[in-house]
């Protein structure tokens, strides 16, 4: 357990816990995705686009808990402010799924790159994008409301 303290404290004096957290919190994010699309796909026998759906929803669940508590450490006064940092928790995560498809669309469509290729691109791009919208926009102390 000392590794972890002098490793946290190291990545704290330099400003990078939080984005270190968030990434890590982000991978099992992304094996949770996988894990219930394989689930409701191969197990449950349901079309990829349902098990997508789903893998999706419920992968937005649990990133909106993991940065709430661990990573942003957000503090909401009654279920009211609750239900508001969800809606625009949800409404990025569209936006950057939107900005997803949009990318993959540029990457394969017009500079004919190959699809992994082009995934792999695209979620830099929808990492950066999630952890600046929650940064700025969701999980952002309520003095420094904008």
């Amino acid at each position: 357990m000392n590794y972890y303290f002098k490793f946290k404290s190291e990545l704290e004096k330099r400003h990078l816990w939080e984005v270190f957290i968030y990434l890590f919190f982000g991978g099992l994010t992304t094996l949770v995705n996988i894990i219930i699309y394989f689930i409701f796909r191969e197990g449950i026998k349901k079309n990829y686009v349902i098990a997508n759906i789903v893998a999706n929803a419920v992968a937005i669940i649990f990133a909106f808990i993991t940065n709430k508590i661990w990573v942003f450490h957000s503090k909401t006064k009654d279920i009211k402010e609750l239900i508001i940092e969800f809606s625009k928790f949800v409404f990025y995560r569209l936006l950057s799924f939107g900005l997803d498809m949009i990318s993959m669309v540029i990457f394969i469509d017009i500079l004919q790159t190959g699809d992994l290729l082009a995934k792999l691109l695209t979620q830099v791009l929808v990492v950066i994008a999630n952890y600046l919208f929650s940064k700025l926009f969701i999980f952002k102390p309520k003095d420094k409301i904008v």
